[in-house]
């Protein structure tokens, strides 16, 4: 493995920088970045996995002295989410920060390292029949630190809340070292800050989550799936309103829409037999004309098939075609709009397209065309469209061929408070920079 030092030597100009971190970890921790390290197309120098949070703390403080910056990195499951970094020294990797730290069954809490997957630790928590109520994209590669960092709940939101509802506290590493804990069980404190709010969805550029406390519910003894078809996405979205206005308790609620075939809402229920057989009969007198078809729990990993998916919307494509990936809100009411929206600007544009919109109007739609331009200005076009509704629009992946896109839009007036926050928690720009938000 490559030292600090050896990899120093390819660029002198960060020799004497690098060199000093040689002395934190040892040989096997650190190793030159190589082609599956790059972020969003920049190359870093060098990967570091710290065994402990001391240990990631010294080397982000030494890296933000010297003026390195650094990419914080769990699983990299979602490493190139977000605008390109402005620079990109160091990957400061979670790898090894990969424990369970304490279950506490009893009180329905656990700790766990930031370095551990979703997967891993709904593992450890099914044990004693609970889990954390998320269902985050890749749970098998996406680390708690990762999810936090991109503030991806899933489908359970609509019932359970956001992350920011789950948890509870949070210990971070600032750019100057400091180890920082708020809510939980608490190391030091950062006066009039909820660090796990504000580090939740700041991509990294606040500081190094190193570990978190999240508030835990019971595992469901049933899981009962149902899906409707509508005539067309003003039905699909007036049945959507019409279960968040009842009396159900659904853990679920999506609307899957696509070019060319008939929108389908999904709804989930969690409970016992009796419990569900209840919930059901309600369910299908409130759905009306809709027609009920087949349904397995497989439909709530749509969302994560919009990038999986290697099967191309065009059923006549011979070959891959160049496809983009944005997230969209929107208020629940305004769901058959804005699909409609997707739909006529596709056809216009040549565009094929798929969509899976939650309750709440959290939506993702995935759009391809041989012409990467038409999909480009296809991201403007619905991007105008949401920002001048009140919405957003976000980009998570798009074909290399297409022009440079800002991934984030217009963030509004809260931009200045969101660079004063910045410049307290990070002044140096040392953490992800220029990958955020309005840059930051």
């Amino acid at each position: 493995m490559m030292s600090p030092r050896s990899a120093s030597e390819k660029e002198p100009g960060i020799a004497s920088s690098l060199a000093d971190l040689s002395a934190i970890g040892n040989a096997e921790q650190w190793r030159d970045a190589g082609p599956g390290d790059i972020v969003a197309g920049i190359q870093p120098q060098l990967v570091f996995e710290p065994a402990n949070e001391t240990e990631l703390a010294a080397v982000l403080r030494n890296a933000d002295a010297a003026g390195l910056s650094v990419i914080p990195r769990g699983g990299g499951s979602k490493i190139s989410w977000g605008n390109p970094p402005t620079r990109a020294d160091l990957i400061l990797s979670t790898a090894r920060l990969n424990r369970v730290i304490e279950h506490a069954w009893a009180d329905l809490t656990v700790s766990v390292e930031a370095g551990c997957t979703i997967g891993k630790l709904q593992q450890t928590l099914a044990q004693h029949e609970q889990r954390v109520a998320v269902d985050p994209l890749w749970p098998e590669e996406a680390t708690i630190g990762g999810i936090l960092s991109t503030n991806d709940s899933g489908t359970l939101r609509i019932r359970y809340g956001g992350l920011r509802d789950l948890v509870i506290g949070m210990t971070i590493a600032l750019p100057d070292g400091t180890l920082a804990s708020s809510g939980g069980k608490v190391v030091k404190n950062v006066a009039g800050y909820d660090l796990p709010k504000l580090l939740t969805g700041a991509l990294g550029t606040l500081g190094v989550i190193t570990r978190a406390i999240f508030r835990l519910h019971p595992l469901p003894r049933n899981i009962l799936s149902f899906t409707f078809e509508a005539q067309n996405l003003a039905d699909a979205n007036r049945l959507l309103l019409a279960i968040q206005d009842s009396k159900l308790a659904h853990t679920g609620l999506q609307i899957r829409a696509a070019a060319e075939t008939s929108p389908a809402v999904d709804i989930r229920f969690d409970g016992t037999e009796a419990g569900l057989a209840a919930q059901t009969e309600t369910l299908r007198k409130l759905a009306g004309p809709a027609k009920e078809t087949e349904s397995s729990n497989k439909v709530w990993q749509a969302r994560q098939d919009l990038f999986d998916g290697t099967a191309s919307l065009n059923r006549n494509a011979t070959g891959p075609i160049p496809a983009a990936i944005a997230k969209f809100s929107v208020l629940p009411t305004d769901i058959a709009a804005i699909c409609e929206q997707v739909r006529d600007l596709a056809r216009f544009a040549g565009v094929d397209w798929r969509a899976v919109v939650q309750g709440t109007g959290l939506g993702w739609v995935r759009l391809e065309a041989h012409n990467p331009l038409a999909i480009h200005q296809m991201l403007q076009a619905l991007r105008s469209e949401l920002e001048r509704i009140g919405g957003s629009l976000v980009v998570s992946h798009r074909p290399p061929e297409t022009p440079a896109l800002d991934a984030w839009g217009n963030c509004g007036d809260i931009l200045p408070l969101m660079l004063s926050i910045k410049e307290q928690f990070d002044p140096r720009k040392t953490l992800n920079p220029g990958r955020f938000v309005g840059g930051i």
